[in-house]
């Protein structure tokens, strides 16, 4: 098949599985976008919203339209990193056997990511950039494709444990989700409190995936794109020459290189999805706020004058 026609077919199959996942959810259709854009990409998101707005659904739902393996980890203050990994036991021949912990999945969602301390938390650092853990001097690698959605509620923060920057920037996405419209939650009420039963069914294996995420790399960009979505980046940067006042007196940090490398390879993924055959401007300014909102740190000023990174975002633009 010719990359032009894998496109088309890209294009279609994405229609299909927009489709499929709105029998279970109603409306969040930035978020869906969102996170197929990190799917096919081959990245990771982090989901931010309060209880109830159906993150875990989604994520399920999207495994199982995807036709790929799920695993859930509800993260404690109590988890150990081998309750993720996994750990070696001593067996009835008095051998050690590895059994394989719930990473090791397509689909892994990292349920309220924040409510487990950094040791646990740093568990999932290799496996989101190497795709493979270590266990006892022994490398496993993860079956391909894999992605890690992390789920955070920001209104608790007591008993919680805020994810470090390194880690934040491992993240492809940050991803909003708000509350749905009226006629939305009409819909969901109605929706969840009949006994009809809806079946999702699988669209995908996993080789395809793996191959349009190698469509999604192939795909060329101009240099001028390129270079705007590292100007974009640059600007975040307090010290930098290329930004202006109203950073300087906001931010404490920008983002760094992954943020530029993340931007293209969404604006890349977010053109496929439209039949376009090269991102342009217009493409990296539709994934610049999910990208950039986790990687720039405001400072107190920012904070009580009521500044949003959205709001910074925006002017970048």
């Amino acid at each position: 098949m010719s990359d032009v026609t894998a496109i088309h077919k890209l294009v279609q199959k994405r229609i299909e599985l927009k489709k499929e996942i709105s029998k279970i959810i109603v409306g969040q259709e930035a978020v869906v976008d969102q996170i197929l854009l990190c799917v096919f990409s081959g990245g990771h998101a982090l989901l931010v919203g309060v209880p109830g707005l159906a993150k875990t659904l989604l994520v399920n739902t999207l495994a199982q339209a995807l036709g790929l393996n799920f695993k859930r980890i509800q993260f404690t203050p109590d988890l150990m990193p081998s309750d993720i990994l996994g750990s070696e036991i001593l067996d009835e021949s008095r051998s050690f056997k590895f059994i394989k912990g719930p990473i090791f999945s397509n689909i892994v969602l990292a349920d309220e990511i924040n409510r487990t301390p950094p040791k646990t938390q740093a568990a999932l650092l290799e496996a989101m950039q190497e795709r493979s853990v270590t266990i006892a001097g022994q490398k496993y690698k993860l079956q391909l494709p894999y992605f890690v959605l992390a789920t955070q509620n920001p209104i608790e923060q007591e008993g919680t444990y805020p994810l470090p920057e390194a880690q934040l920037d491992r993240f492809m996405f940050a991803i909003k989700l708000e509350y749905p419209s009226f006629a939305e939650e009409v819909q969901v009420v109605r929706q969840t409190t009949s006994d009809i039963k809806q079946s999702i069914n699988p669209l995908f294996t996993a080789q395809e995936i793996i191959d349009f995420q190698d469509l999604i790399r192939r795909i060329p960009v101009p240099d001028n794109v390129i270079e705007y979505a590292v100007t974009l980046v640059s600007k975040t940067r307090p010290d930098n020459s290329l930004s202006n006042d109203f950073i300087k007196n906001y931010l404490d940090w920008g983002a760094g290189p992954r943020a530029s490398q993340n931007l293209i390879l969404a604006a890349k993924a977010n053109a496929a999805f439209t039949g376009k055959f090269s991102p342009d401007i217009e493409d990296v300014k539709a994934v610049a706020t999910g990208i950039l909102r986790h990687r720039i740190i405001k400072n107190y000023k920012a904070d009580a004058e009521g500044i949003t990174e959205e709001m910074i975002i925006a002017k970048l633009l």
